[in-house]
């Protein structure tokens, strides 16, 4: 399982930071784990997911 920090997913989505912390606030996006700052960590593959989903309702 590969993580990936809430930077990371934000340039994989083309969103801000911001919209990935209300994602993961929200249960849009689940974390899978916390950094040592207790930031949340993402599994690549449900980010993958998320983004195919959204795509095909209209965008993220």
């Amino acid at each position: 399982m590969s993580l990936m920090t809430v930077a990371e997913v934000a340039e994989f989505l083309g969103v801000q930071e911001g919209r990935v912390e209300r994602l993961e606030r929200e249960s849009l996006l689940m974390s899978k784990d916390k950094d040592d700052a207790g930031k949340p960590l993402f599994d690549k593959t449900a980010v993958e997911k998320y983004k195919e989903f959204a795509e095909r309702i209209g965008g993220i």
